[in-house]
């Protein structure tokens, strides 16, 4: 297997997270502009972020693993699969990356390059919402990892298409998208004021999807033959 030394991991990770955030705040600019049916609008955000996090993992994810999140890349690091020292390098690109995607989608529709953002988004239900959001995020990969590696850009683009419409943050779970996107004062924005809560909440469902799966994924050291798992049933 090819291996890639930091800085063209960090490239990938910075341009991945770039176009990811260009692809939600361009997309969301699109659907006001097209439309005044909010929930029309918030189908076209939901189906081409979908859509580009399955390009995007399927392309950059034998590069540098394909995070996009620092939410992610922490749990790697726990787990031991990224050194502390690239995943430092990893969260400082994707932050990076997030913000030169906004200015990218501001620049392709003519408005100012950075707007702070107006968009109320607070309160325990939404910061509950991003916890579930991160956890189920964190989950999916997991699993995924374990069982059907090479489905895993689907099951993330699917996993976050669905989040968008079953949580009430229209599911972030992402520390560097949420930073991006409070310098959008557009569809997909949030204010400022507002991110602590949702990193927090991304933070800790994302730890917290960590123990469980790792416990629920761990190997067992019991045995069970063909014949008494027929007889289980």
């Amino acid at each position: 297997m090819q291996t890639f030394d930091i800085s063209r991991r960090a490239v990938a990770e910075l341009l991945g997270t770039a176009v990811l955030v260009a692809t939600v705040v361009g997309s969301g600019i699109m659907a006001e502009t097209l439309t005044r049916d909010v929930a029309l609008a918030l189908l076209g955000n939901t189906i081409a972020t979908g859509a580009m996090l399955v390009v995007l993992i399927t392309i950059f994810g034998p590069i540098s693993g394909a995070h996009f999140n620092p939410a992610v890349t922490l749990v790697f690091a726990i787990k031991g699969d990224l050194g502390w020292p690239d995943g430092v390098v990893y969260t400082a690109a994707q932050i990076v990356g997030g913000i030169i995607g906004t200015v990218v989608a501001h620049l392709m529709f003519a408005m100012p390059v950075v707007m702070l953002s107006e968009h109320v988004r607070t309160g325990g239900a939404q910061w509950f919402a991003e916890w579930v959001a991160t956890f189920g995020l964190i989950a999916t990969i997991l699993g995924g990892l374990r069982f059907a590696q090479s489905a895993v850009p689907w099951l993330v683009g699917l996993y976050i298409t669905a989040a968008y419409w079953f949580t009430a943050s229209t599911s972030f779970a992402n520390p560097a998208v949420a930073i991006a996107r409070s310098l959008t004062n557009t569809f997909s924005g949030i204010r400022p004021n507002d991110l602590p809560g949702f990193i927090a909440a991304q933070f800790v469902g994302a730890v917290c999807a960590l123990v469980l799966m790792k416990w629920l994924l761990r190997k067992s050291d019991v045995t069970t033959t063909p014949a008494q798992a027929e007889a289980q049933t």
